[in-house]
């Protein structure tokens, strides 16, 4: 890349979720191996690349994969364990620049603009990275070179392995589209790569007999703004001649958390729902714990078995980081919900997340029973030992534990 202009990186870990399972399982490398629910509603969140060569995919029904795969090996996710190594790799991206956007847990951009002149050109940072990944936490990346966010996306995509029917093939590592580039590089790409086109988007300009990115620079911009509009318009006909002026924005901090699961059968037992929000509460409350912050609003997402999806939020007087407020008010949220049809899918977020400051000394509750909020932090800092000490598993509440879950989907 030129030493002028911006370098930005896109890396992208390669089928995270399961290189993290084969960390702890090596036995299963090689193996056809997919990261998801099992039951008869499972859906893949992640696939090996032996798996993709049967054509098993992400958001895939499970039911599917296994037909197109009878020997598939399935996974339930980890979400903790996916956290931790996450953390891992994006502190060895904050190692090479503060200006690191994450965009998950297995994919960051990074402006390495103002580190070329201590760590040399930005394609030598890309496998600096590599290297220090794969030797340090085990895991293989992919990474696109470019002047700006949206080719360094693009680039990224095509430094990846793939699947093929004999196998996987390993990918490039690092792919680099230069500023004298950037035509050769997009316009054979097919419209659909790019930010922004989904199916209506791309019904539309076919009309206009765009297939490829090429075919779109071609086109005069008043034509483009007549198909899609002016805004969505503007924005596809200077991304496709590579125009993209988006900073990288680092910002660590999380805009919301929320857990959340879609059971094997529909489910209309208020009590067991509100049952179960308790255990999503818990999750909620030790993740914001762990992040250091508090959270002003809870919200409640239900989705029934015609795909209904209901959505309830309550602001709260203070915020909390305990998990017992969190389910409290989540069930009140339920209860004001009609489940007598069916839930499919059921959850709980947080969202106007802040640091925590001053609070009042007891639980504005309208069970008095409830303990007072000293009391409640003390509880809440010791599940937090036992489970740093003992995993996320060995303590949780009571109400909460056993019954019958669902599968869990792909953490967010």
């Amino acid at each position: 890349m030129s030493a002028v202009g911006r370098s930005i990186l896109h890396v992208d870990m390669d089928a995270f979720f399961v290189s993290v399972e084969l960390l702890d399982a090596p036995e299963l490398r090689g193996r056809p191996v997919v990261v998801g629910g099992a039951g008869p509603r499972g859906v893949v969140a992640a696939a090996s690349y032996e798996a993709r060569s049967h054509g098993v995919f992400s958001a895939m029904p499970m039911s599917t994969a296994l037909r197109l795969c009878p020997h598939l090996v399935v996974l339930a996710g980890r979400h903790g364990r996916y956290a931790e190594v996450s953390a891992s790799v994006m502190s060895r991206f904050r190692s090479v620049t503060p200006l690191v956007e994450p965009l998950s847990l297995d994919e960051a951009f990074l402006d390495v603009s103002g580190a070329r002149r201590s760590l040399g050109p930005a394609v030598s940072i890309a496998a600096r990275l590599i290297d220090e990944i794969l030797e340090q936490d085990g895991l293989r990346c992919s990474v696109g070179v470019a002047p700006n966010k949206f080719l360094a996306k693009l680039a990224s995509e095509a430094a990846k392995p793939s699947a093929a029917p004999a196998g996987p093939v390993p990918g490039r590592g690092v792919v680099v589209v230069l500023d004298t580039e950037v035509a050769a590089f997009l316009d054979p790409l097919p419209i659909r790569a790019m930010w922004g086109v989904g199916p209506k988007t791309a019904e539309r300009l076919s009309r206009l007999g765009v297939r490829t990115i090429g075919d779109l620079a071609a086109l005069p911009l008043d034509a483009v703004v007549a198909s899609v509009g002016r805004s969505n318009g503007e924005h596809l006909h200077a991304l496709a001649h590579g125009v993209d002026e988006r900073p990288v924005v680092s910002d660590g901090v999380p805009r919301s958390i929320s857990s959340e699961t879609t059971f094997p059968t529909d489910r209309d037992d208020l009590d067991g729902l509100a049952s179960e929000l308790v255990g999503f509460a818990d999750s909620v409350a030790g993740r914001l714990r762990a992040a250091g912050l508090v959270a002003r609003t809870v919200s409640l997402k239900v989705r029934h078995p015609g795909f209904e999806l209901q959505t309830r939020a309550e602001t709260l007087d203070e915020p909390t980081d305990d998990g017992l407020m969190i389910a409290v008010t989540a069930q009140r949220l339920l209860g004001a919900l009609d489940v007598s049809g069916g839930v499919r899918l059921i959850g709980v977020g947080v969202s106007n997340l802040e640091p925590p400051g001053p609070v009042q000394l007891r639980l504005e509750l309208d069970d008095p029973s409830l303990f007072d909020h000293a009391t409640r932090a003390r509880v809440n800092d010791l599940v937090d030992t036992i489970r740093a000490r003992f995993g996320t598993a060995a303590i949780g509440p009571a109400s909460g534990s056993g019954g019958s879950r669902g599968n869990p989907d792909p953490p967010r």
